[in-house]
């Protein structure tokens, strides 16, 4: 393994001597200089792996050097070192995005702890990240075997995610795989455990009932509104709990987050039912009895959620609230690029609904193309590509308008996704729907022990086609797959990203309140 090489430009360089000795001794190399010139014309000349740079020096300044190596090797650490503490100074050089600032005189611990901070900051992070969940994953796994109740899971899911993006940061296989099974684990206890409990939790038969789809308006928004302060609610399709982990740091520097919480989707998990039970305040059947003109049944033609601003408007009718409220839907970039520059109009309402559906769309793509398969190959890539997303769209920009103004945005979602493995076999007549996550139809053929079983759907408050209609749901990170054409079936979807049935990422489903820093 070569040795870590160090360019060190100070005009006293000599004085430094010592200092250099010292890492030497440390198995460092170092190549010292005295000028600015000398620094361009080593850093052309060979490879290095971090500068030290004095921030006076005759001829070219370190500032000015400094400008000059980010535009030719801009992945290059630059440590700067100052005998001035001056304000100027040190904006001027963080400003330049410098790795690290020294005061001089510095001290050879200085100097080493620099170069770890910069040089092995991703080891020992990652080393640090792995001891820390081995700490706490017989905690973890003490508490999945214990009698848990709807806030036990929720913290249990964020612990989780909360390690699944810390171990990013470690190159420990072994331990991510470790990881991996244990959120299995809890996956299939959670599994039970809401099949179990979910028709109590419709029925108001138990104290433990979990704030749902059907009830999210009533519980957690209408107590916000008439608080002269006007409400921006952003739904982001399909928005995973890791996925809104991931875009906070970039929220953070704008709004502060008030509330971190999870609620809890119905079924099915999908943006038909549990998006407009959201906005109605109602189950699907519900919807159905007493809405028909706003309810379009699965096997219909037709788009299955064009009603939920007038659903939105008939719950705040219900609950005697008089709303002056928008409805936006943003499926494309150019009509987020359109809601942006209409933003000053929406102060007029008191509260604002932005749906945003890229999530949803990225989901389906990398079920569909290849090449989105292969840029979001795991949960990391895939966490990553739709933080990249975020970070260059309208909705980000609109967060940051809205940072300008004395308003509460909240963030949520309809339902979350899983990454699928295992086939479940299933039987259907050509009738039958076509999610991998739920299926529904009168002649349905599967191992009831794979599946959550509902035979008679209307006490679950689910529309009922014909008079034999049932609903079966997989669970964990299963899928349905017919028997004819099995093995291409199963190759095909493996591994994408479904929802519609029961698991941590598809039913534990963010709900995030901001006010502008």
């Amino acid at each position: 393994m070569s040795k870590t090489k160090i360019l060190w430009a100070d005009d006293e360089i000599e004085m430094l001597r010592p200092h250099i000795i010292f890492l030497e001794e440390k198995g460092f190399e170092v190549v010292a200089v005295n000028s600015g010139d000398d620094v361009l014309e080593k850093v052309a000349e060979e490879t290095f792996d971090i500068v030290f740079l004095d921030e006076q020096m005759p001829g070219l300044s370190g500032i000015e050097v400094l400008e000059k190596l980010k535009d030719s090797q801009p992945g290059l650490p630059v440590v700067m070192i100052t005998k001035s503490e001056e304000e100027s100074i040190m904006e001027d050089a963080i400003g330049s995005n410098i790795a690290d600032y020294l005061i001089k005189p510095v001290k050879p611990s200085q100097i080493l702890l620099s170069l770890k901070r910069n040089l092995e900051n991703k080891k020992l992070v990652g080393e640090k990240a792995t001891m820390n969940y081995q700490q706490e994953f017989r905690d973890i796994s003490m508490k999945l075997q214990d009698r848990l109740d709807t806030s036990d899971w929720k913290d249990i899911y964020k612990k989780l995610i909360r390690w699944e993006i810390e171990l990013e940061k470690s190159d420990d296989q072994g331990i991510s795989e470790v990881l991996s099974l244990q959120k299995n684990e809890a996956n299939v206890g959670f599994s039970k455990f809401y099949s179990t409990n979910y028709k109590d939790w419709l029925y108001g038969k138990t104290n433990d009932k979990p704030i749902q789809s059907h009830t999210l308006i009533k519980e957690k928004v209408i107590p916000q509104l008439g608080k002269n302060q006007k409400i921006f609610f952003l739904l982001i399709d399909n928005l995973r709990y890791d996925q809104w982990k991931t875009i906070e740091p970039l929220i953070s520097n704008y709004f502060r987050v008030e509330e971190d919480d999870l609620y809890y989707s119905i079924l099915p998990t999908t943006t038909q039912y549990a998006r407009n039970a959201l906005f109605s305040g109602m189950m699907p059947l519900e919807i159905r009895n007493r809405f028909p003109n706003y309810w379009v049944d699965e096997q219909d033609e037709g788009t299955k959620n064009q009603y939920e601003a007038e659903l939105l408007g008939e719950q705040f009718k219900r609950y005697g609230k008089q709303v002056k409220y928008s409805y936006n839907k943003i499926l494309n970039h150019e009509a987020g690029k359109k809601l942006l520059e209409n933003l000053a109009n929406l102060m007029q309402f008191d509260f604002n609904v932005i749906v945003y559906n890229f999530v949803d769309m990225l989901s389906h793509a990398r079920t569909e193309m290849e090449i989105i398969r292969e840029l979001a190959d795991n949960e990391s890539a895939y966490r990553s590509l739709m933080a990249s997303w975020f970070e260059h769209s309208s909705l980000f920009e609109i967060i940051k308008y809205l940072a300008t103004k004395n308003v509460k945005i909240i963030i949520t979602t309809d339902h979350g996704s899983i990454r699928v493995h295992d086939p479940v076999k299933i039987l259907g007549d050509k009738n039958v729907n076509t999610n991998l996550r739920y299926k529904y139809g009168k002649s349905l053929a599967y191992n009831k022990k794979e599946v959550f079983e509902i035979l008679q759907p209307e006490e679950y408050f689910l529309p009922k086609l014909n008079v034999s209609t049932r609903w079966v749901f997989t669970r964990n990170n299963n899928f349905f797959a017919y028997p004819n054409n099995y093995n291409y079936y199963v190759k095909f979807y493996s591994n994408t990203f479904q929802h519609g049935g029961i698991s941590l990422e598809e039913v534990l489903i963010p709900f995030i309140t901001l006010n502008a820093k």
